[in-house]
């Protein structure tokens, strides 16, 4: 897993998973993966998902990258507290989940919270398959 700073802003985070790196087999799969990992958490709570790809195709002028065969998000939010108003600009969480020819490419943005962006990394390390002794 890679942090690097996007458009010379937005601190990311990004895995390239080959497929054959992974038991997940689609985007979808890759999804319902994070689903099980939100509902399950102790204070995560899912809000959607938004499939990115379907959606630009269906633009009049929708562009998609060369190579990019499906793209969507998974909308969730760790917030447990609420303390200062302007923490609302940075939640809730999304994780992206796109599909290459040969690989898988999962980004999140760096979430303020130490133990949130923890949870990410590892749920996201954790697609790998493990590598054989």
């Amino acid at each position: 897993m890679k942090q690097i700073l996007l458009q010379e802003k937005y601190p990311i985070y990004i895995l390239e998973l080959d497929k054959e790196e992974t038991s997940c087999r689609s985007v979808d799969e890759i999804i319902a993966y994070y689903r099980e990992k939100i509902e399950s958490h102790p204070f995560a709570v899912l809000i959607g998902e938004f499939d990115h790809y379907g959606h630009t195709a269906l633009l009049p002028d929708g562009q998609i990258g060369e190579g990019i065969s499906a793209g969507k998000n998974i909308v969730f939010c760790f917030g447990k507290e609420l303390m200062n108003p302007k923490m609302l600009a940075v939640r809730p969480r999304s994780i992206g989940v796109a599909e290459m020819s040969g690989h898988f490419v999962i980004s999140f943005l760096e979430a303020p919270n130490p133990a949130a962006n923890a949870s990410m990394e590892e749920w996201t390390l954790a697609l790998r398959n493990p590598v054989p002794a």
